[in-house]
């Protein structure tokens, strides 16, 4: 289903249980009292009915005679709809605690990390071969972004998740290119931590500027071997964070390269 609005009394609605479903406040299995929650959410039953044709649409509840509206098994959530995974990260950032520490060692962005190592990859082998002019401007516009938003972490969230989508789909395979649906959510709730208050992390650019480089020279594995290196320092922040020691680490992307590197990346001067 596409993304509904998530503004007014119908998009509010559908935040509101759909986190108490995620976070088990609403347990699986369990019947909706409709008056109830009418009465407690102020909306009127229309609305509230529209509200759970919503979630019922990413397999999460149900309607059957008799039995009223109850919440589907997790086995049925549709885990991979990007509402789906942004509630995820929401509820997971709201029971793990307000706290960078807390919220850096959430499981989800554990699982985000694994699901990044096998993807992106991939999909940057195939970009090096299969890029074009246009996507080589896609990545080149996000990098010049991220270069300017080194001090805006809203900024630097937007250009990060530009830059990993024209990856994607500088890949030319249509379904590597719809998994920015499932990285979106998570990478922007990493980014936001890494770049958040009290965080001073190095500079993003040059390992992002590697990728790109080994993509443009068509080097598959100059590519890989950047796009990985990317990823454990991903890996590091995470751990740093999660470690109670805001600003301790360096951003994304800002690992050490190996003496000499390829040659792609010494042209570029990565």
């Amino acid at each position: 289903m596409a993304g509904y609005a998530r503004r007014g009394v119908h998009g509010q609605t559908v935040e509101t249980l759909a986190h108490r479903v995620l976070g088990g406040e609403i347990a699986e299995g369990a019947t909706l009292d409709l008056a109830a929650l009418q009465a407690e959410l102020g909306v009127s039953l229309t609305a509230l009915r529209e509200s759970l044709k919503v979630l019922a649409a990413k397999g999460m509840v149900d309607a059957r005679q008799k039995r009223g509206t109850f919440v589907r098994p997790r086995a049925d959530w549709h885990l991979l709809d990007a509402d789906v995974l942004r509630w995820r990260f929401e509820t997971a950032g709201r029971q793990q605690g307000e706290g960078a520490a807390a919220r850096a060692a959430s499981p989800l962005l554990r699982d985000l990390d694994e699901v990044r190592g096998i993807v992106e990859p991939a999909a940057v082998r195939l970009a090096a071969v299969r890029r074009t002019d246009a996507d080589l401007a896609a990545l080149e516009a996000a990098l010049t972004a991220m270069a300017g938003a080194r001090d805006g972490a809203a900024e630097a969230v937007a250009a990060d998740l530009a830059f990993h989508r024209a990856l994607l789909a500088a890949s030319h395979n249509e379904l590597l290119e719809r998994m920015d649906q499932v990285l979106a959510s998570g990478l922007a709730a990493r980014d936001r931590l890494v770049h958040g208050p009290g965080h001073h992390p190095s500079d993003p650019v040059p390992g992002h500027r590697a990728v790109l480089a080994a993509i443009r020279a068509q080097d598959p594995d100059a590519a890989e071997a950047a796009m990985h290196r990317l990823l454990a320092q991903a890996a590091r922040d995470l751990a740093e964070l999660s470690a109670g020691e805001p600003g301790a680490g360096s951003a994304e992307g800002s690992a050490a390269e190996p003496a000499g590197g390829s040659a792609a990346e010494r042209a570029a001067g990565a």
